[in-house]
């Protein structure tokens, strides 16, 4: 994995970066494991934008991900490191001893021609998809269920993390990568290891033309808009209207909290995750 910088030609070669990924084997995606992908560009069924400043970017075909790894007791070997363009970790496409293919994510350090393993017998090893009643304590897993069958739920971005710290009667103490300590069952699954792609985060995209590849349209500051558009838009010169940062709608946008405070899950949360407020300086 390596960062390249190039020589400042343009102007947005100068501010620009690019992550070689150089553990990729550069090979085609399986095409029995590619579907289609419809772009809605933020908009719902009725043609109403919901989610602000998306549309357009590079044509994309989804890859169909094993997230449940609920191929029990069968030799597994991976045969290719491939890019995903829909997520930011990269993938594994995994050929089993009875001959199915299946995408894993890829974590640090798995190599082309190893062996994985899942289910209850397998060894806690790289790559390996187990209960976390079978994974010993401060081991770092990834992809990890929230609910028995469901498939992993946490964990999945380049880089992502977790420790198990403990084990205690039906449930194992998890630290997640934002710093949130939770519960979880010991039947659920879990993958050995950190997910690749480190670099991911230390890429500069350097010019808008980027940006727009990637289906993303200009995000227009709202103090810049017009009163008609946004709360905080319009008045003479920088003004912001007196008032709090807030949505398009007058939502608060800074130090509220977005849980649902009767959530059934959040008596299994230790610890929560640090939320840095309006003002605040994170630390």
């Amino acid at each position: 994995m390596a960062i390249r910088v190039y020589k400042p030609t343009s102007a947005g070669r100068r501010k620009a970066s690019v992550n070689l990924r150089e553990e990729l084997t550069g090979r085609p995606p399986e095409k029995s494991l590619l579907r289609t992908v419809r772009k809605r560009g933020g908009r719902n069924s009725q043609g109403v934008t919901t989610v602000r400043f998306r549309g357009g970017g590079h044509k994309r075909r989804y890859r169909l991900i094993d997230f449940k790894r609920d191929k029990d007791g069968i030799e597994g070997t991976v045969a290719t490191i491939e890019y995903d363009p829909n997520r930011s970790c990269h993938i594994a496409l995994v050929i089993y001893a009875d001959g199915e293919k299946r995408y894993i994510l890829a974590p640090v350090g798995l190599q082309v021609g190893q062996k994985v393993y899942s289910g209850e017998d397998a060894g806690p090893r790289l790559g390996n998809s187990l209960p976390l009643a079978r994974i010993p304590t401060g081991l770092e897993v990834h992809n990890i269920e929230m609910e028995l069958g469901a498939g992993g739920r946490l964990v999945r971005s380049a880089g992502g993390v977790a420790r198990l710290m403990a084990k205690e009667g039906r449930h194992a103490t998890i630290v997640l990568p934002s710093g949130e300590s939770r519960l979880v069952d010991v039947r659920c699954r879990a993958t050995v290891g950190q997910l690749g792609n480190l670099d991911h985060a230390n890429v500069r995209i350097g010019k808008a033309g980027r940006k727009r590849h990637m289906g993303r349209r200009p995000h227009v500051r709202c103090t810049a808009q017009n009163p008609v558009s946004h709360p905080m838009g319009g008045g003479e010169g920088r003004r912001h209207g007196g008032r709090h940062p807030c949505s398009p709608t007058g939502r608060l946008a800074k130090g509220g909290r977005t849980r649902k405070r009767r959530k059934a899950s959040s008596k299994l949360i230790l610890r929560r995750r640090r939320v840095v407020r309006y003002g605040e300086v994170s630390l």
